[in-house]
Parts: structure tokens; sequence; C-alpha cells
């Protein structure tokens, strides 16, 4: 897939990422086989698969947080061997640091101007006002909006999500859909997000993987019109349907 398959955002700002022939293995358990696939730069790729399925050791190795058994991981044409400086992740708890204020959980590594760069960048993920907050008067929402404003505030090339919306309730994880692709469509950073939810991919992503036994049992484009507004389009529906029955 190339750079002109796929919704290129207005500033692409991403590093590609390559896995070539990657194994990965725990002891007798063979988690990845023979895996390969090309992210292109400012690409949104979800990747959906069942529990065990392989989907968080393929992000732990695009993160430089565990080495392959075999085979090449690749981020801007370099070989991933430790967390890449322009890669940031989010989880599905917000891991903020409860005796900071909000501010500096989003400055927690602390450079010139750091409390300019955070307070900016809780505005643009819709929390200016709260930067002096302590995280225990948050809604889950707001804390993984926190979470997101501490992973983007340092312009990450690379954002790795893993369920991050997940734990909130189903208004909220709209809402946080929509800020995702405004900023994503802004900033142009590759995105690779894991998730169970096969909606939520189709809501965000320009294409789509589904992971089984440890290889790609479906490779699909999601080719639907940004921002991504109505998700009872047949178009969407088909493709969710496609998806679930590859899973």
């Amino acid at each position: 897939m190339s750079a002109a398959d796929f919704h290129v955002p207005e500033s692409a700002g991403g590093l590609p990422i390559s896995l070539a022939r990657v194994e990965k293995s725990f002891g007798a358990l063979n988690v990845l086989s023979n895996f390969n696939i090309e992210v292109p730069a400012g690409q949104f790729l979800a990747v959906v698969g069942r529990s065990g399925g392989g989907k968080s050791t393929l992000m732990r190795l695009i993160a430089g947080l565990d080495t392959a058994s075999s085979g090449r991981v690749g981020i801007g044409g370099r070989k991933v061997e430790r967390l890449h400086p322009s890669v940031r992740l989010l989880f599905q708890e917000a891991r903020l640091v409860p005796w900071q204020r909000v501010v500096e959980n989003v400055g927690i590594v602390r450079g010139a101007n750091w409390q300019e760069k955070a307070r900016n960048t809780l505005a643009d993920v819709g929390l200016e006002g709260r930067e002096d907050d302590w995280p225990s008067v948050l809604s889950g929402g707001q804390r993984q909006r926190v979470a997101l404003a501490r992973a983007l505030v340092s312009e990450p090339q690379i954002l790795l999500l893993d369920e991050p919306f997940g734990a909130l309730d189903a208004l909220t994880r709209i809402e946080m859909h929509r800020l995702l692709e405004r900023i994503w469509t802004d900033r142009g950073f590759t995105t690779v997000l894991i998730t169970h939810d096969v909606a939520e991919a189709v809501a965000l992503a320009d294409r789509v993987v589904v992971l089984r036994d440890g290889a790609i049992a479906l490779d699909i484009d999601i080719n639907l019109d940004r921002p991504r507004q109505e998700l009872a389009d047949p178009r969407a529906v088909d493709l969710q349907r496609q998806i679930l029955d590859a899973v």
C-alpha cells in the first residue's frame, strides 16, 4: 500500500513502520509467525483481534518495549532496538500521577517552556481551564484527555494506542474518537490503534488489519469520508461485517 492509497492528513508528520518476517515466541508459545506489514507515514492503522491473538505483542515490538525472536522491526527505515524518541503510547488506564496537577502530568518531562507547551496541548484536547486541577477531581474521559495531551505534548511522529477508550462510556468514547480524529488530521502522525471494537476501528482508521493466531487474517482499506460522522452508512456497516467475519 502506498501513501496515495489512503487519506493524507493536512500535515503529514509521521514516520513509516515496517515489520519483515517477524517471529515472536514466549517459550513454546509462538505469538507472531512470519509477520509482515508496511505502514506508510501518516497512516491510521487499526489492529483488531481476539484476546491472545498477538495485538499487544505487536504494539510492544513497534514501540521497542520488546524484541522480536527473529525478523526485523523498523521505524523510518531504521531497525527498532529501543523505545524510539518519536514514539508515544496511550493505554486504557490514564496512569496519571495523583500528587501532581494536570499541567504537571502533561509536562512530566520538563524542558524549555514546558508549562506553555503543556497548557497549549491541554487546550487542544479541550481542557483549557483545568490545568491546575488534581487528577482525582476529573472524570474518566477527562483523565484520558490528560493522558492524550501528555502523549502529544512532545509532538510525536508515531502514536501507539492500546485500547485507550475501552473503559469509557459510549458517549464519552464517541467524543474521544472525534477529538483523536481531529488532532490526527491536523498533525499527521502515524497511528496504530489496538482494539477489540470493530465499530471503533472503522470509525477511526484508514486501514484495518485482523490478527488471528499470530498472522494477518484480513487487511482492508477503510475508504470512508472524513470526518467520520455517519457510521450508519451502509458502507461502514458492510466493512464492519467483513471484519467481524475475519475475527
